[in-house]
């Protein structure tokens, strides 16, 4: 039960990071050229976005999540786990958001596993 709050602070922080570069890449949100007023409205205007919001708020409950496996774990046994988000979100963005699937990226992602391996266990 206590590995609950580690996934479910991994599951929230995966969703914010998502939902905020797919809302992203759906509005096709760049930051103007001009001003700091200009960018800081059409920043603005992001935050709002229900979507964005909702991202926003899973970072929220993400740390609530953490504080509750920090109640249950000492950090050098959970934090390994937060590793985790990387590769989840490698995977998802390849899925999800067509992004780029490149041998680097593969090789990363095995180093991130077989050091997430090596600290919990040895």
């Amino acid at each position: 039960m206590r590995y609950l709050y580690v996934f479910a602070t991994l599951f929230f922080t995966v969703y914010g990071q998502m939902i905020l570069k797919w809302r992203i890449m759906k509005i096709g949100f760049t930051l103007p050229d001009s001003g700091i007023a200009d960018k800081l409205l059409a920043l603005f205007r992001l935050v709002i976005d229900p979507f964005i919001l909702s991202g926003f708020l899973s970072a929220f409950i993400a740390s609530l999540c953490w504080m509750a496996a920090m109640t249950k774990f000492q950090i050098t046994e959970a934090y390994p786990f937060m590793s985790l988000s990387p590769a989840i979100v490698f995977l998802l963005g390849i899925w999800l958001l067509g992004e780029t699937f490149t041998l680097g990226k593969v090789i990363g992602l095995v180093l991130i596993i077989l050091g997430l391996i090596v600290t919990v266990k040895y």
